[in-house]
């Protein structure tokens, strides 16, 4: 096992970043490429059913982090979203793979090393100020879109995903990388609402939108008992909701 290095390019971390394959019960069945994992195309139509995270991460005001995705992202470029989205890899120490005993009892550590790994390296943010105790894991959404925006109707590329649901609050450095991100934001809640509007003309990631209409409002709205409590926890579910 080896120790991960961002200094390579989208192609270059496409082709050697290893995603952990799962089943639709999140069980393991292997690891394949990035490339690989978010090909759409014959005989894999859908691409390959691979873990992923999404961070959400609000600062002392209770103030959300968006980011805006970099124009050289192969799946969703120039698109809003959540602070951070990315993947736990396979083959790296300390290990980025969960258990079922330990997402049954509610406990992350792969998924949470490699959020702050990544949180690091998209937007410069000291693995220093996020402690790992500090995340908290809500529940997986399943989700499955093509990147027709970017690719058109009979998109090669897309996003197939057992989305891991974390937040934190803290108050952070941010220093985004221009490879990763092109722009981010704090927002309140109203904040957010105005820039969905479809008036606006921004563009949004599906797992966003899934999240922003399904489930955020409330966990947002009580965020104390979100992050220190387990009363919006469920590690039983899986949310699928394939668009």
């Amino acid at each position: 096992m080896s120790t991960w290095d961002g200094n390579a390019s989208q192609e270059e971390l496409m082709a050697k970043d290893e995603c952990i394959l799962v089943d639709e019960l999140d069980n393991i069945t292997g690891h394949a490429n990035k490339y690989q994992s978010h090909r759409f195309e014959a005989g894999q139509p859908r691409g390959l059913l691979h873990r992923a995270f999404s961070v959400f991460l609000f600062d002392s005001d209770n103030k959300l982090l968006l980011q805006q995705r970099a124009a050289s992202k192969i799946t969703f470029p120039k698109v809003w979203t959540n602070t951070c989205c990315s993947h736990p890899l396979h083959g790296y120490n300390p290990t980025e793979i969960d258990f079922p005993a330990d997402i049954a009892a509610g406990m992350t550590p792969g998924a949470q090393r490699a959020a702050v790994r990544k949180l690091q390296h998209e937007l410069g943010i000291p693995a220093a100020q996020l402690p790992l105790e500090q995340f908290k894991y809500l529940t997986r959404l399943h989700y499955c879109p093509a990147d027709t925006g970017t690719w058109g109707p009979q998109a090669e590329w897309g996003e197939h995903e057992m989305d891991y649901i974390l937040f934190v609050r803290a108050d952070v450095t941010v220093q985004p990388n221009a490879e990763e991100v092109m722009d981010t934001k704090y927002v309140s809640l109203g904040e957010l609402r105005q820039m969905m509007h479809p008036s606006s003309g921004l563009l949004w990631s599906p797992w966003f939108r899934i999240i922003a209409e399904n489930f955020l409002e409330g966990w947002w709205r009580d965020l104390d008992a979100t992050l220190t409590t387990d009363k919006h926890v469920d590690t039983q579910c899986i949310h699928k909701i394939m668009a």
